[in-house]
């Protein structure tokens, strides 16, 4: 009865969603209070189903009820529980019920946090919420339905989850990954929202900003996230493999960061208006794309679910209903959006209108990328591959562009800047920093231009942080006076721009200085590993709950002190009798050594690869940096008071007309 009840509530919740995505934004079309007031109680209730679906679901799979397909198809009696809970979102079906759970979660946020604002456009942005649950939950229901049964007859065991994610990654990774994936529709609901009114004024940038914010710092510790489980789980010392389905989750975060900003300026300065209308829809746009690929089998990734042409049919009618719709709205309204202010052509807004530009290419391209090997198939033209040395070639020719105006940025007013006044103010540290990349270049003696390029971009933009905060406290009485004067948008914003450099560094450095060594060793023997002494003890069988393993002892030394202990696993589980590599890391902040144990060989001898990845982790640190800082610019009790702006401001205009 439980998969029953389910079921039950994902209907339900498909008949409120279609009340809340019809009647509000008729409400609000006629001006009627009482068809906008049905917006809340709608969004609260069609949460309420989904967690009651979601957690009927869930207990399928901890009580291994194999009647239900998709929990006989993706959970076993021997799963332990942590991962049969997990296993609810590790196929088709579940995770898309967690898509669909979470776009509910987001609306009933909006609906409670957002009582400031006037119903009219409190119900617009509802009711294209409603919209969207509305293509989701059918998708649900008519082709991906995860509480069909198998009775009469069903396995008495079930099949077992894929061993790649049997691991503390799928617990974290894909539920924070789809909080930035689906926390873009609650900007592209106030983009759309605005639209309809016909008010595309400060307020909706003020009033937007914020969700978008927390969408970004979600989606980026999931991407992390996801970077970090690849790292340690594949046993290849990777982070990143361009994987169409990691392109997925990266392209929406470029063109979100190009949002962030763009509000930014359109609250402060009342330009970009049109451009950031286009961003909002082209965030979400692109995530609902990633939707299409990981879900409708056009691809091979080992993050991809499903290989139905008919779901993925479903998804790619859906996406161009939502993306030709809103493009639709935006071409008959767009007309009427004016600019308030004005710049001239070297200037702040100049600078991070250009960042924007650089930031929706970088998408473009890495969408050109992913999907032309799949048009080309599609067309007849043959098979094309388009793989790392296409990415690896172009991404960072745009990287460079992108860093430079981070940095120099800073140097740059508002309005109007001369180019001379610019180089003045910028000439030292533009010296310093080229003086110090090229220190380092020559002490580290590898690579060069590799080396020499990242630590110049990541010096001038830690070096227009510095001049930044410099900037905002040059007229306090003193610097610890001006520090506790900061604003947490403005210690957010210093602390998401030095994240970046971190990253680049992190990135750069560990792709370019890494050791990779494959070895072939026998127990008792000892290698050399940068600096350090790798003895191998031996192996001893373990016994896990599900797997057998054979586990690896390797000693780490540095000169004759004995570091650490390794313990790398050849895991063989039990149900589907397929074989992982789990490495053992020493990590660090400066470097990590990574240990990965292969296939038996002869004499007892066995394959081991040994990696040494400098700066590895700070790809993760810059992460967290920029996560960090979009919380505490999130946090900043200005936006209260935003919301109290944004009510006044809205209901003058709403007086007046």
């Amino acid at each position: 009865m439980i998969p029953e009840l389910g079921h039950f509530a994902l209907i339900t919740a498909f008949v409120v969603a279609s009340f809340q995505a019809l009647i509000p934004l008729w409400g609000a079309q006629t001006g009627q209070n009482r068809l906008m007031a049905v917006a809340r109680p709608a969004a609260f209730l069609q949460f309420a189903l989904l967690s009651l679906a979601f957690a009927c679901l869930t207990q399928a799979f901890v009580v291994n009820d194999f009647t239900v397909a998709y929990v006989a198809q993706n959970s076993n009696s021997l799963l332990p529980l942590r991962y049969r809970i997990s296993a609810v979102w590790g196929a088709h079906e579940g995770s898309l019920l967690l898509w669909a759970l979470t776009l509910a979660g987001w609306t009933a946020a909006v609906a409670l946090f957002s009582r400031r604002l006037p119903r009219e456009m409190v119900a617009r942005v509802l009711g294209v919420m409603g919209v969207i649950a509305v293509g989701f939950l059918s998708f649900l229901l008519f082709t991906s339905n995860p509480f069909r049964r198998l009775l009469p007859d069903f396995p008495l065991d079930g099949g077992d989850l894929n061993p790649l994610l049997q691991d503390f990654g799928l617990i974290v990774h894909p539920p924070l990954l789809y909080m930035g994936y689906v926390g873009f529709s609650v900007a592209f609901a106030f983009a759309i929202a605005a639209l309809l009114a016909g008010r595309l004024d400060s307020a909706w940038a003020r009033w937007s900003r914020p969700w978008t914010t927390v969408a970004w710092c979600f989606l980026t510790v999931g991407i992390a996230l996801g970077s970090w489980w690849a790292y340690y789980e594949l046993g290849w010392g990777g982070w990143w493999f361009w994987d169409p389905v990691e392109n997925a989750s990266f392209m929406p975060w470029l063109v979100g960061t190009g949002l962030i900003h763009s509000l930014a300026v359109s609250e402060k300065r009342g330009v970009f208006k049109s451009w950031t209308v286009l961003l909002a829809i082209a965030a979400f746009s692109l995530s609902l794309l990633g939707t299409f690929l990981v879900r409708s089998g056009v691809l091979t990734s080992v993050h991809a679910f499903a290989s139905d042409p008919v779901r993925g049919l479903f998804i790619l009618g859906f996406l161009g209903v939502i993306v030709g719709g809103s493009l639709l709205i935006y071409a008959l309204r767009a007309g009427g959006v004016r600019s308030e202010g004005s710049f001239e052509l070297l200037s702040r807004e100049t600078g991070l209108l250009l960042n924007n530009v650089i930031l929706a290419v970088c998408a473009l391209v890495i969408l050109l990328g992913t999907l032309l090997p799949l048009l080309s198939d599609a067309f007849g033209w043959g098979k094309l591959s388009v793989g790392p040395p296409y990415f690896n070639t172009v991404f960072p020719a745009l990287m460079v562009p992108l860093f430079f105006l981070m940095g120099a940025g800073a140097w740059l007013r508002w309005k109007r800047h001369g180019l001379a006044e610019w180089f003045r103010r910028a000439r030292f540290s533009l010296a310093l920093c080229l003086v110090l990349a090229l220190g380092l270049t020559l002490w580290l003696g590898k690579k060069p231009m590799a080396v020499f390029g990242v630590s110049f971009l990541a010096l001038w933009i830690l070096a227009g942080v510095w001049i930044d905060l410099g900037d905002k406290l040059k007229h306090a009485l003193s610097w610890t006076a001006g520090l506790r004067r900061l604003s947490r948008s403005q210690w957010g914003m210093l602390l998401a721009h030095a994240g970046i450099a971190v990253c680049a560094l992190g990135a750069v450095f560990t792709t370019v200085l890494s050791e990779e060594h494959d070895l072939r060793l026998t127990p008792g023997q000892s290698v050399a590993v940068a600096d350090y002494r790798l003895a191998f003890s031996g192996l001893k069988e373990v016994d896990g709950p599900n797997y057998q393993a054979m586990r690896g002892e390797f000693q780490v030394y540095e000169g004759e002190a004995l570091l650490t202990t390794l313990y790398p696993e050849k895991r063989a589980y039990t149900v589907n009798r397929t074989s992982m590599t789990e490495a053992a890391i020493k990590p660090g902040l400066l470097h990590d050594l990574y240990v990965s144990l292969g296939e038996p060989l002869d004499g007892g001898a066995w394959a081991v690869r040994v990696y040494y990845k400098p700066l590895v982790r700070w790809i993760w640190l810059g992460a967290l940096l920029m996560a960090l800082g979009g919380a505490l610019a999130v946090s900043d009790p200005r936006y209260r008071l935003a919301r109290q702006q944004a009510k006044a401001s809205l209901g003058k205009g709403v007086e007046a007309a």
